[in-house]
């Protein structure tokens, strides 16, 4: 339900926003390389086993409210996750326990970024250069480990955070092909802000092990 009510939100402000002849509202396809960032101490030998590549699409929205500076927004549907292991060796009543396990999770999310746009003048006919800062509000859909989405008789989307925060920094240009119309590609940085998985707090018995997820997505869309 509260899914539902921020997507009908998001399309109400892009369907105002596009009256205005200083909007301008585009479709992107954003390849996505992920990987988890570890927030824990060295006994717990936590290691990234490999990063997931994944898919994100979705529309978006430049505000301009002067030449060159514009309030971005946008709704996408983007893929994460990685693999990641972990192995805790501990003496108790003079026995060794070992707690290890290896996790290949693929998580995916409905993103809502604010962020700040810099636009350059021309560096070609029809080509400027863009600067992007800001963050983006994520709200998990859905989630399996090691393609499993029930182990042992529980769901185990319930191991994951509903909400994720993302700091995201990125560059990229842009092409005039039109009156209207637009091309644009860049890179951008998502930095995860915020834990996503408390299994491995519970499992390890430590509150303060965090795993943050982290990725590169390449950007291409085009702008009407």
């Amino acid at each position: 339900m509260l899914m539902k009510k921020i997507t009908f939100l998001v399309l109400f402000l892009l369907a105002g926003f596009t009256s205005m002849a200083q909007v301008e509202i585009g479709l992107m396809v954003s390849p996505t390389i992920s990987s988890p960032r570890f927030i824990a101490e060295d006994k717990y030998n936590f290691e990234n086993e490999g990063s997931k590549l994944g898919l994100g699409v979705g529309v978006v929205a430049d505000y301009f409210f002067a030449q060159n500076y514009a309030f971005s927004t946008g709704l996408i549907y983007r893929s994460k996750g990685g693999e990641i292991s972990y192995r805790y060796v501990r003496d108790e009543n003079g026995s060794t326990i070992t707690t290890q396990g290896q996790d290949d999770n693929s998580l995916q999310y409905i993103e809502l970024p604010v962020s700040l746009k810099l636009f350059t003048n021309e560096v070609a006919p029809g080509t400027i250069l863009y600067f992007q800062v800001g963050g983006s509000l994520n709200t998990r859909v859905s989630a399996n480990v090691n393609d499993e989405k029930v182990i042992n008789g529980e769901k185990v989307s319930k191991r994951f955070s509903i909400f994720e925060a993302d700091a995201i920094l990125g560059g990229g240009a842009e092409f005039q092909m039109g009156e209207s119309t637009k091309l644009f590609a860049g890179l951008t940085y998502h930095r995860g802000l915020s834990n996503v998985d408390d299994f491995y707090r519970d499992v390890l018995v430590d509150k303060n092990i965090g795993i943050k997820n982290n990725g590169f997505s390449l950007d291409v869309g085009v702008k009407f």
